[in-house]
């Protein structure tokens, strides 16, 4: 009997020792919340671009430093790294967020508006914060400072990275989240798992989403050079047309998804956004170029549509007496939640945004370059919600527009979801 009022005792203290945890990060997520909002709009007023988030790694950088976070700089060009040991013995948990912006001239008319210009590619472009990456950056700010206050108490180590070029890098140059694998950001000290969250402009502020498994598409983006035969405009049966070839071709990849994939199994998209040909309206050019990007969220499938791709494409260049050759580069693979640590970590995304803002979603044909952290270790990526409360989700504006738009009044609730993760998986992980 003493010995089941000693254990009954301990799992009190257990339990009150939890309760008073969560307490504590509720109440310190909540009182950051006005600093957490202040760096977020700086960071939207002055965004930079991939790999050239040159202010925004040093921004970041200074604020970890005054937390007394061990800080990296430098980390695949412009990445930031921070390390914060606890003061007891547990794993090592990494929590990302991504710095870059994207080439969009922004039409939302708030006081901290981005009228940023930048070079992309030799164009001076402008730029603009259009899928909240600024807003992953003040989160991650905001739950490094919590932490750091609560030391002594963490059991393990907290890695925050703060990652370059998720939107990809520029041209021909490396970057984002296979640079930073490769350069070792999941290793030393060797990460026992990885969480992400992302902003979505049509999801209810403060709510959450997440899904197990496959939940957004792997990126492959593909070229398909037409070699035909030029003439004069006037003399089309002298030519070889790969104008005309290019629109069978584009035609037929419709075909790929619409009548040879299983999309009730998974989704597929094939999208041609570029298409390159002729230089004068009377002559029938030599040459075209389709540029275009595949979505998938299944390996199997995957493999499949490109040899479809390669197939249509040549086959059809064939019927016309032209060459096509394809290309597919591999962006990003798909972004797989470790379904064992979804399950476990479900109660920490409760305990942030309560049991009746949390709940599941369907998968994405977006992508997400977090996918290649998985590769390394269990992962979990969730959506936050940014949609002003009473708004009408179908008619949120979209990612990457001039009118991207989110209510940061929330954010806090992610901080409180990275904390809550951080000190639940200490726990379940020693069980």
């Amino acid at each position: 009997m003493k010995r089941l009022l000693t254990l009954w005792l301990a799992c009190l203290s257990l339990s009150l020792q939890a309760q008073d945890q969560q307490a504590q990060i509720a109440a310190r997520a909540t009182a950051i919340s006005a600093k957490l909002i202040e760096w977020r709009r700086h960071l939207h007023e002055h965004p930079e671009l991939s790999n050239r988030e040159v202010k925004t790694a040093a921004y970041i950088a200074d604020h970890l430093k005054k937390l007394g976070i061990e800080v990296q700089t430098g980390v695949a060009k412009t990445g930031v790294v921070g390390l914060l040991k606890g003061g007891k013995p547990g794993p090592v948990v990494a929590l990302r967020a991504d710095m870059d912006a994207l080439p969009v001239k922004e039409r939302v008319d708030i006081p901290f508006k981005s009228i940023a210009t930048a070079d992309y590619l030799g164009q001076t472009v402008p730029v603009m914060h259009a899928c909240g990456h600024d807003s992953h950056v003040a989160i991650l700010m905001a739950t490094a400072e919590v932490l750091a206050s609560m030391k002594k108490d963490i059991p393990g180590t907290v890695k925050f990275i703060f990652q370059p070029a998720e939107e990809g890098p520029p041209g021909d140059e490396e970057g984002g989240a296979p640079l930073m694998v490769k350069e070792g950001v999941m290793d030393n000290p060797k990460v026992d798992a990885v969480f992400g969250l992302h902003i979505s402009s049509s999801v209810e502020a403060g709510s959450i989403r997440y899904k197990a498994g496959a939940t957004m598409a792997s990126s492959d983006w593909f070229t398909i050079a037409i070699k035909g035969k030029q003439a004069h405009g006037s003399t089309p049966w002298n030519s070889v047309d790969p104008i005309v070839t290019g629109t069978q071709i584009i035609e037929g990849l419709q075909t790929i998804v619409s009548r040879q994939s299983n999309i009730v199994e998974a989704p597929v998209v094939i999208t041609v956004g570029k298409f390159h040909s002729g230089v004068r309206s009377n002559i029938i050019p030599e040459e075209a170029l389709l540029e275009g990007t595949i979505r998938t969220l299944d390996s199997r499938m995957q493999k499949d549509v490109h040899e479809r791709i390669r197939k249509t494409a040549v086959k059809i260049a064939e019927s016309a007496g032209a060459v096509a050759t394809v290309t597919i580069d591999n962006k990003t693979l798909v972004t797989f939640n470790d379904s064992a640590l979804v399950k476990k970590m479900i109660p920490s995304l409760q305990k942030a945004a309560g049991e009746g803002r949390t709940g599941t979603m369907n998968w994405v044909t977006g992508a997400e370059d977090f996918s290649f952290y998985g590769t390394k270790a269990p992962a979990f990526f969730f959506y936050l919600g940014g949609m002003p409360k009473g708004n009408d989700p179908q008619k949120a504006p979209g990612h990457h527009t001039p009118d991207f738009y989110i209510d940061d009044s929330e954010l806090y609730v992610g901080v409180k979801a990275f904390c809550n993760i951080v000190f639940d998986y200490a726990k379940l992980s020693v069980k």
